[in-house]
């Protein structure tokens, strides 16, 4: 028995036709007939339909209308329809623009680094302000809600669409690495900042916060490696695309039996079979060590001393500011803080400039800084403000953002360079990229340099030790960052024939003359395939921790002691609208299925 098939009328291809508006008043309104005297909409779009409810519904009332008298009163329904659909239109463009001002407010709050109930302020000024300005449009910025309960909604559904857009990101990923630091917060907290890097098939990088991880309890290496495997594991990640670590070179990070670091490495080469995983101690926080090994450890201590002694006492500090603004002197003598990486240099850089200064006001106060009349003691002091102005202005190259790993690579073994030219100059008794040495030597009789060449010696040795890494590394680094003057010969034999074709492509090599190295590798798909692997590998690989401290910094200035009791999810929302970086939130989307909320706080004017 044969079942006959439903029928749909959806799918009859029905027309409304303009007949009928002035026979039956009825308009078409979203592929639907609509009565113009009742606004009901009927079902069908069938003629017999449309004539039956005109019939019954209407028919009486205005049969008797003809001709222009007809035509007068449909077009006058037409309007009043119209205008109805234009106020709706309105109100919902009114309602969509007040939510998405309060998104955008949030974003603003959350950028800032301000708590939650600032959004109530911020409504108050709005609202005063239209007063003012547009009294018209007042009602507009009352409609905006910034209660702290909405600007906290807002800010979590910010976060989670970041989130949302980072996992389809992660999907596809050719290759990633990861970078890794761990601090404390203002409650004592261990907080475990993560950042993944990864480029897709269009080699196009991507550099973004992935979490931050509160550690409550111990912070072993297995408490740091479930942490960041947790942290990958919720997004999607392929381990078996996994390029490097980098890690702030702690010893349950970087231990070689049970840290973190080498429990990263086995899991990702169980899912690549075994293939190259390279780890990186933090190249900034390697460049601060190598600095520990000058070991002027008895100039250091007199500089830290004094600065102390004058910034410590407020009446010593006013009273040596006084003296400073009397002679036309406006910046003072910072403290030195051991953790940040520039505050040694700018505290011997400016005792030095100001040894006058602080010789004098040291006397006055009946702790004489004997060391001051020293010329050996100077020169040594000239000798840490030179070197120290050196090594600040190469951690200065290193920080930043977007940057490829060979960048490092480059400042660092540029760096080695300097010190082989310097060794060979002191060795001669030159100074020649030492500027305050030179100043004090030219000022001494018969000064003795031969101890500066053994300083630098021992610091070029420390700087080969400690970037070791880059040597494993050379090859591919020397391949992706000059693949046409490279010798064949020199790079594995998978990529030599690629090679050759890349050499003799005219085309890509004025290409490659014009562009960054980020983009260059574009250009090469999909023809290149083992060049484009390895550019995929040396893109998306961290050098630094530098993210990690930067988050840090965001964190510091959220979670202080007013407001030490700013939850983790909170704060990792937070944290993940003020870090990225080449994710943007879809306001609009969000804003589409939202309704507008009036605010709760009281808009009336006092």
């Amino acid at each position: 028995m044969s079942l006959s098939k439903k029928r749909k009328v959806d799918t009859e291809c029905r027309i409304f036709q303009e007949k009928w508006t002035s026979s039956y008043m009825f308009t078409e309104v979203n592929r639907k007939p609509v009565c113009l005297v009742c606004m009901q909409q009927v079902s069908v779009l069938k003629e017999y339909n449309i004539r039956r409810h005109y019939e019954t519904q209407h028919g009486e009332k205005y049969n008797s209308l003809h001709g222009e008298l007809r035509r007068q009163k449909v077009n006058e329904m037409l309007v009043s329809l119209r205008k109805q659909q234009s106020v709706f239109t309105r109100s919902r463009e009114a309602s969509d623009a007040a939510v998405k001002a309060s998104y955008l407010i949030a974003s603003k709050i959350a950028l800032a680094s301000k708590p939650y109930c600032e959004g109530e302020f911020v409504k108050t000024c709005m609202l005063k302000a239209a007063e003012i300005v547009c009294p018209e449009k007042r009602q507009a910025f009352a409609n905006i809600s910034l209660t702290r309960n909405t600007v906290a909604d807002r800010i979590s559904e910010l976060s989670a669409d970041l989130d949302s857009q980072l996992k389809r990101k992660v999907e596809s990923f050719l290759a990633f690495s990861v970078a890794i630091d761990e601090s404390t917060d203002i409650t004592d907290v261990a907080q475990l900042a993560i950042f993944i890097r990864g480029v897709d098939e269009t080699l196009t990088v991507t550099e973004e916060f992935l979490e931050l991880v509160p550690m409550h309890d111990t912070t072993t290496a297995e408490d740091i490696f479930r942490s960041v495997v947790g942290a990958l594991d919720r997004v999607g990640a392929d381990w078996s695309r996994a390029v490097s670590l980098a890690t702030d070179g702690a010893p349950s990070m970087i231990g070689k039996k049970a840290g973190a670091a080498t429990k990263f490495r086995e899991k990702v080469q169980a899912a690549n079979g075994g293939g190259d995983f390279w780890t990186f101690h933090c190249i900034l926080h390697q460049e601060a060590l190598c600095c520990k090994s000058l070991k002027m450890d008895h100039v250091m201590e007199v500089v830290v001393r004094t600065v102390n002694f004058i910034r410590a006492r407020g009446h010593n500090h006013r009273q040596f500011d006084s003296l400073l603004s009397d002679s036309n002197i406006t910046h003072g003598l910072p403290y030195h803080t051991e953790v940040r990486w520039l505050s040694r240099g700018a505290v011997l850089k400016r005792f030095f400039d100001l040894r006058g200064e602080i010789g004098h006001f040291m006397e006055e106060k009946g702790k004489p800084v004997k060391e001051l009349q020293c010329p050996v003691w100077l020169q040594d002091l000239a000798f840490m403000v030179d070197i120290t102005e050196h090594l600040n202005n190469l951690n200065k190259m290193l920080q930043g953002r977007k940057k490829n790993v060979t960048q490092y690579y480059d400042s660092i073994r540029a760096f080695k360079l300097k010190l082989t030219l310097w060794e060979t100059q002191m060795a001669s008794g030159d100074p020649a990229h030492f500027p305050c040495l030179r100043d004090v030597c030219a000022a001494s009789v018969n000064p003795v340099m031969r101890q500066y060449k053994d300083k630098i010696s021992g610091l070029l040795r420390e700087f080969e030790k400690r970037f070791q890494v880059f040597s494993e590394l050379e090859t591919e680094f020397a391949v992706f960052r000059s693949p046409f003057t490279v010798r064949a010969s020199d790079v594995p034999v998978d990529m030599q024939l690629e090679i050759i074709d890349l050499q003799c492509n005219v085309e890509l090599k004025d290409k490659f003359a014009s562009v960054g190295l980020d983009t260059f590798y574009q250009y090469l798909l999909p023809d290149y395939p083992k060049l484009t692997a390895l550019a995929a590998k040396m893109l998306c690989m961290f050098g630094t921790t530098y993210l990690c401290e930067q988050v840090f910094s965001v964190m510091n200035i959220n979670k202080t002691k007013l407001r030490s009791k700013l939850t983790h999810k909170h704060l990792n929302e937070i944290l993940k609208l003020a870090a990225t970086q080449d994710i943007m939130p879809d306001i609009d989307a969000l804003v589409q299925a939202k309704r507008c909320q009036v605010s709760g706080a009281n808009t009336e004017q006092d």
